[in-house]
């Protein structure tokens, strides 16, 4: 894929649904009793691994032009599968659907792509272990393939060392089919898509600042859930929208998660001009949102904020490259041990441009205002990466090259034919 500089950006985008909740939405619906409907799910490669997971799992899964159908069957209503289940990228899936299949009667095999391989499973292993599950790193790496074979489960405090929605989450999950309460608390607050919607499932589950507290087994009951647009998706246009010089956007049904809206608040200090309309709340919070191009300036970004944008960082990078002073991202190691080492990654390809970047233990020193100029790109297979620099393309001099673009089907698969509309080249 190659890009070019552009004059400005107009118009307006609708970004698909929200991978977080997305995910959920099946494996909850699966969990409960009765028909599920979804609307405005992301039909990216992750969620559609969720998908085939549940299926080999014994849960019917309806696909038609404009909703997925899921036919629960209840708490205990999961078979055996047949075959190891393949989480390809997904790093919620295997996640999560661990601390599911830790309660079950059966023995799973989970396992994933090469990135996923190397992402770390001990923050999971370990709480399940402790609640009594019998999990297993095939490898003996801590990595997948995991085995598990679902156990009787003891309800657990857990002190999670790392703010991680899917370490929560995957705790929660296994407190469903446990003796006693469980409860998650961390070290900041991480999103809180599980909490919301399995409440609105019917779980009992209980919220008190950084602790998540979860009954067991509740009869969860199905319903309708209309996915709203993914802000992770939406900082892209966030972020062209303030660099590319006269341009305006309209993001149209964004959620705006509390726990997910970092990348709004951080944009804002650093003089984006954001504004929000037409703001509801039906279980998640949504709004529409209007950007302005604007000069920015760098700041420090760092503390409790960084769960609520970890996901944003490295378009947030592009930003503080275009941006007036020095930006500073610290408190971000996780950064490490994403689909790529985003760390590294985005300080490679950012020096490539002509950035003046330094890649730190937990961030980046971001020097801005040099001009960008055109280069190879390598994301290293990285959709985040991959769709942050084709912003970053946007504003540099010449021609942009970006490897394997094609990786951006994993969360946003529309991503280039979305640029352009509002006038990419």
């Amino acid at each position: 894929m190659k890009l070019q500089s552009i004059r400005r950006l107009r118009g307006e985008v609708i970004v698909p649904g929200d991978k977080s909740i997305s995910h959920r939405a099946v494996m909850f619906g699966a969990l409960a009793e009765g028909k599920t409907e979804i609307t405005g799910f992301l039909r990216g490669a992750d969620c559609l691994s969720t998908i085939s997971c549940f299926r080999q799992l014994g849960i019917s899964i309806e696909e038609t032009a404009d909703k997925i159908i899921v036919h629960g069957k209840g708490l205990h209503g999961l078979r055996a599968p047949v075959s190891t289940l393949d989480t390809g990228n997904s790093g919620t899936t295997m996640r999560l659907i661990s601390g599911i299949l830790a309660g079950q009667n059966f023995t799973s095999v989970l396992t994933g792509d090469s990135s996923i391989q190397r992402r770390p499973m001990r923050r999971i292993m370990t709480p399940l272990s402790q609640m009594g599950a019998s999990i297993r790193s095939i490898k003996e790496n801590n990595c997948a393939p995991l085995e598990i074979t679902g156990s009787s489960l003891h309800g657990i405090s857990y002190m999670s060392p790392v703010a991680s929605a899917q370490v929560k989450s995957a705790v929660l999950l296994a407190g469903l089919y446990a003796d006693g309460e469980t409860s998650v608390t961390e070290t900041a607050i991480s999103r809180n898509h599980t909490e919301l919607m399995l409440r609105s499932f019917g779980a009992d589950i209980r919220t008190d600042h950084l602790t998540a507290t979860i009954r067991p087994n509740p009869a969860l009951h199905a319903m309708d859930i209309h996915v709203p647009g993914d802000i992770s998706s939406a900082s892209y246009f966030i972020v062209a929208g303030s660099l590319v010089p006269d341009s305006e956007i309209l993001i149209r049904n964004v959620g705006i998660n509390p726990t997910r809206d970092g990348i709004i608040r951080v944009a804002r200090e650093m003089g984006a001009d954001i504004t929000l309309f037409n703001e509801k709340n039906t279980g998640e919070p949504v709004a529409d949102l209007l950007v302005k191009s604007r000069s920015l300036h760098g700041i420090t970004i760092g503390g409790d904020i960084i769960p609520t944008l970890i996901d944003e960082l490295p378009i947030i990078a592009v930003m503080a490259a275009a941006a007036d002073g020095t930006t500073v991202i610290r408190d971000a190691a996780e950064l490490k041990v994403k689909e790529s080492d985003r760390i590294a990654v985005m300080t490679e390809n950012l020096s490539a441009m002509g950035c003046d970047i330094t890649a730190t233990q937990d961030g980046m020193i971001i020097h801005g205002r040099n001009a960008l100029q055109g280069a190879v790109i390598d994301p290293h297979s990285d959709h985040r990466i991959a769709m942050s620099f084709a912003v970053a393309a946007m504003i540099a001099d010449g021609e942009t090259e970006i490897k394997d673009a094609g990786c951006v089907t994993i969360s946003y698969p529309d991503f280039y034919d979305d640029l352009k509309k509002l006038g990419t080249k």
